[in-house]
């Protein structure tokens, strides 16, 4: 990694596009880790870093190895975890690579879940911080960076470090559930889906509106589709949970979405097909 970034063996815990995007622009500044849970996993994750790899002009797939041994973890000296947005799973996740690799820092790119609660659960208190980072990874500039203030010495200062290495803005961001970015956002695009429901237009419609009217480069459901509706919907009910406000509820045309399979454009069927 660059001199001066404060790590130089990262590793992703994760196999989908954030966290193969987030491996892959690692690799344009050194070799990166992917830990993936099945050798089928581990094949996608493969196939799709030569994708994302082949077009950034920096990246090096020849840099990204991918295994589905935790061991092989042992030495890296920060482990980014980017997987489902289901607190239970990313605990259980982060008490074993804590276990695995009791020297390296821990980052979540949870982009809806309590860091300093997560960290407590899985006995990572003092290694664990959030980067929440937006996808395409490798073309999004943010990372919300929550520093809790628990983080042992120098790790907050190797975190910063590692953001200003990847090319990214980071904009440190207090312990709330939606951070920033989400907390603002999901309310807007639940409201479109409410809309869409309540006024018989199209998703199409709605979405041109936005676009042409706002000048937003992606109207809401359209994003929808790309996050995800299943992410979507978790982080709506996770806002909820947190602030008891109604206009974080996920709307039911939503849930019923999820529910039939409808998740946007990684199963090809959202508000809009693909």
């Amino acid at each position: 990694m660059a001199e001066g970034d404060g790590y130089r063996k990262p590793a992703v815990a994760g196999t989908g596009a954030i966290a193969v995007g987030l491996a892959s622009a690692m690799s344009a500044i050194g070799e990166v880790v992917v830990l993936a849970r099945s050798d089928s996993s581990a094949e996608r994750a493969q196939e799709l870093a030569d994708r994302v790899c082949g077009k950034l002009t920096e990246a090096d797939v020849g840099r990204v190895s991918v295994t589905t041994e935790i061991a092989e973890l042992g030495g890296c000296d920060v482990i980014v975890e980017a997987i489902v947005e289901d607190a239970d799973a990313k605990v259980a996740l982060h008490a074993a690579l804590a276990e695995a690799c009791p020297g390296a820092d821990l980052a979540t790119t949870t982009s809806s879940l309590g860091i300093a609660e997560l960290a407590r659960r899985a006995g990572a208190t003092g290694r664990l911080y959030g980067l929440h980072v937006f996808n395409p990874v490798p073309k999004m500039e943010l990372v919300e960076l929550c520093l809790p203030e628990e983080l042992g010495a120098g790790v907050a200062d190797r975190a910063r470090g590692f953001c200003a290495a990847l090319g990214k803005t980071a904009i440190e961001v207090p312990d709330l559930t939606g951070f920033v970015v989400n907390r603002l956002l999901f309310p807007y695009l639940f409201s479109a889906v409410r809309l869409l429901a309540e006024s018989g237009m199209s998703a199409e419609e709605v979405d041109r509106c936005m676009t042409l009217g706002a000048g937003h480069p992606m109207g809401p459901l359209g994003l929808i589709d790309f996050v995800g509706v299943d992410v979507a919907v978790a982080i709506g009910r996770s806002l909820a949970a947190e602030t008891g406000e109604s206009l974080h509820e996920p709307p039911l045309l939503l849930v019923e979405m999820e529910s039939e399979g409808r998740l946007g454009r990684k199963s090809g069927q959202g508000f809009f097909s693909y």
